[in-house]
């Protein structure tokens, strides 16, 4: 978008020679839609596609029958036949060898695509108002340091029939370093397309755009590697914006760049070119939203700032290990903390004193263990004579004989 109000209008047969000025149509102030723009140029593109498809018998043509089931293989059909290695092999299916290929290609898909009339013409404006701006043309990778102004109008077409005319008042103008671009970058184009009859790609130069007054620099300018030319009343968006990237260098005739408000129209009136057409209005006209912001009259209507409100922490703090917090959530913890502390205090004063007390009891529980442990051996040892004696009084009471009684004596 351009905020210039006048554009200067350049001798084409004298450099850097004003002849006269003209005012800025209001298609320069239109918004620069990059996303606009993209859009439609990736849908018009798809439109000079040339149908193609694969032949539709192809991987077909074959007498092929399954096997079936039951002959552990593939159910896949199989060619018929023997003596040959083709015989028995699977056929049709996209994964054979010779086969069709998958979901074969037809030449009913839908190739093109409709673009709104309304958003072809946007695109447009958006492509025309963002050649006005040297950022994105030079962004763009055109050479434009020589150039006296952008947008670049000339007065001085009409004569020009042949291509070394062209060729000098482009040079003139300051296009030299351009057009010497253009020229060198012509390279052999990689991939398959270099044999399909488009083996060298080249960068796009200036566009020219012409009307019905400079008909004749279309066959100067066609020998001009590089240099594109466009009728006013047939701007294409292909060309203004090739590949979908803004910033186009154009190279506008006087009578071309006069006759666009009459297509596009301005704020205040619509096109009389395009029927019913108005151009896009700018979201906001002014994008300084620091300057609108600050401004007297927002200002005086917006609420002070508050000061000193906090609706809550800034940070979550944990209780368990930031104090004030966990005093807050059970005032006890406190008191809790003081007893514990205590305690610890307690019995590091009184280690000596329960040492002691642990020692005399341990002590005391020896020395009654070993009184327990000789007195159960004491026992143990009565009862055994205790039992012997009670048995020889026994077998005395029965009377089994007196050698059964010698031999216990004994």
């Amino acid at each position: 978008m351009s905020a210039r109000q006048v554009a200067r209008v350049f001798s084409c047969s004298q450099p850097n020679t004003v002849v006269s000025e003209v005012s800025l149509p209001a298609v320069f102030s239109a918004p620069i839609r990059d996303d606009i723009v993209h859009f439609v140029h990736y849908n018009l593109n798809k439109n000079r596609r040339q149908a193609y498809a694969v032949d539709p018998e192809a991987g077909m043509l074959y007498n092929a029958e399954s096997w079936g089931t039951g002959r552990a293989v593939a159910r896949i059909p199989r060619v018929g036949g023997s003596g040959t290695s083709r015989s028995g092999q699977a056929a049709f299916g996209n994964m054979c060898r010779g086969g069709r290929m998958f979901n074969p290609t037809t030449t009913w898909r839908r190739w093109h695509r409709k673009v709104n009339l309304t958003q072809r013409r946007h695109a447009v404006a958006s492509a025309i108002a963002a050649s006005a701006v040297p950022a994105l043309v030079m962004a763009r990778g055109h050479r434009v340091n020589t150039l006296a102004e952008i947008p670049l109008i000339v007065d001085g077409f009409s004569g020009v029939t042949k291509t070394q005319q062209m060729v000098e008042r482009l040079n003139n103008l300051g296009l030299e370093e351009e057009l010497l671009k253009v020229k060198n970058s012509r390279k052999v184009r990689t991939g398959q397309g270099k044999y399909r009859n488009r083996r060298y790609r080249m960068k796009k130069g200036p566009l020219v755009i012409f009307d019905n007054n400079d008909q004749t620099l279309v066959n100067a300018a066609r020998g001009v590697q590089g240099v594109e030319t466009c009728h006013v009343d047939r701007l294409n968006l292909l060309q203004l914006a090739p590949g979908g990237h803004i910033g186009r260098l154009l190279v506008w005739t006087r009578s071309a760049f006069e006759r666009l408000n009459h297509i596009f129209g301005t704020y205040d009136s619509p096109a009389q070119g395009k029927k019913g057409y108005r151009l896009e209005r700018h979201t906001l006209q002014n994008a300084n939203l620091a300057r609108i912001i600050n401004s007297n009259e927002v200002q005086s209507v917006v609420r002070p700032v508050q000061r000193n409100v906090r609706v809550h922490d800034r940070q979550k703090r944990n209780p368990l290990t930031n104090a004030a917090v966990m005093n807050r959530l059970n005032p006890f913890d406190k008191e809790r903390k003081a007893a514990v502390r205590k305690s610890v205090e307690a019995n590091v004063a009184n280690k000596a004193t329960r040492l002691n007390t642990r020692r005399a009891a341990r002590k005391a529980n020896r020395k009654h263990g070993r009184r327990f442990i000789g007195n159960y051996h004491k026992e143990l040892s009565g009862a055994n004579a205790r039992t012997e004696k009670e048995y020889k009084e026994y077998i005395r009471s029965i009377k089994i004989g007196k050698d059964a009684m010698k031999e216990i004596v004994e």
